[in-house]
């Protein structure tokens, strides 16, 4: 098969082997302009999950024949890619400060960004055992709030989501990761927190302008759920909300962490009566991760 590959025809299952399905596969995602860059990359990958195979493996085994539903599956996946879904749901997990979590269209794909946030905790709260009191605001699939409980095992943490569905995905990964001491609530930001008040507050609030909708890759467009993406007109609707909240259920000397789409004028004025406010760099030097202590 492999000198006579037609990515425009569907992939010839009898006697397809691991070299035929990658060459078939990368042909077909370079036929999009948006794929084309990684589309040796996602091919690989989607051949490891419908295989089972490791890279080392297909690499080891260029020849070894792929069996009738393996090469169905991934001809499937191969389409489902071409059509914008990302590999993480593909796969349906994602690696997260060195834990799989599971994802779902129902919740935010966890970036690496991200992570930033739980290296400024770590920096801040030296001791492991200490007994915090943490809220996640927004938890989608819980990344935040799982892995904060497993990394303070003494600690109660509140995971706050206003959507149901992605209070589930994040139930699974605590359950799938042993975090018992995480509890769930379905909330408009804080609204189910009551009268608590935590040691801590994390956060990756939505922070993208409506108005940059239309420029986002399609990936995430059409395939994240906007109410954890957009925050509003310009960016900052949420998170005019979510500061003065944090606010008051915030311990003397407590912090609140979030994620931003990075430092401006309009997140400066609105955190303008925060304290020992700080900004963190992400690895494009973004001032991705604020800090800061209740007003």
């Amino acid at each position: 098969m492999s000198a006579s590959i037609k990515p425009h025809e569907p992939l010839k299952i009898a006697g397809c082997t691991v070299a035929d399905a990658l060459r078939f596969g990368t042909a077909r995602l370079q036929m999009r302009d948006d794929l084309r860059e990684h589309a040796t990359r996602d091919a690989q990958q989607i051949l490891e999950i419908a295989t089972g195979l490791t890279r080392v493996q297909t690499r080891a085994q260029p020849d070894r024949p792929l069996r009738e539903e393996e090469a169905g599956s991934f001809q499937g996946m191969i389409a489902q890619r071409r059509g914008g879904v990302p590999i993480q749901h593909l796969r349906g997990s994602q690696e997260f400060f060195g834990r799989e979590f599971l994802v779902s269209p129902d919740a935010l794909i966890p970036r690496p960004e991200t992570e930033g946030i739980i290296e400024e905790v770590l920096r801040l709260y030296t001791d492991r055992s200490a007994p915090l009191r943490i809220a996640d605001v927004g938890t989608g699939s819980g990344i935040l709030a799982v892995t904060l409980a497993l990394e303070y095992p003494a600690s109660d943490v509140l995971a706050l989501d206003i959507s149901s569905a992605a209070l589930a995905v994040a139930y699974e990964n605590a359950a799938a990761l042993r975090a018992h001491n995480v509890r769930f609530a379905e909330s408009d930001l804080l609204a189910a927190a009551g009268d608590s008040r935590f040691d801590l507050i994390v956060s990756n609030p939505p922070y993208i302008p409506l108005t940059e909708a239309a420029d986002l890759h399609r990936q995430v467009r059409d395939h994240e759920p906007h109410l954890a993406l957009f925050g509003g007109e310009d960016g900052f609707e949420v998170i005019r909300r979510l500061l003065p909240q944090a606010a008051t259920h915030l311990r003397p000397g407590g912090w609140v962490l979030m994620e931003t789409a990075g430092r401006s004028a309009a997140l400066d004025a609105i955190l303008e009566h925060w304290q020992n406010v700080r900004f963190v760099r992400d690895l494009q030097g973004v001032e991705r991760i604020v800090a800061a202590h209740s007003p």
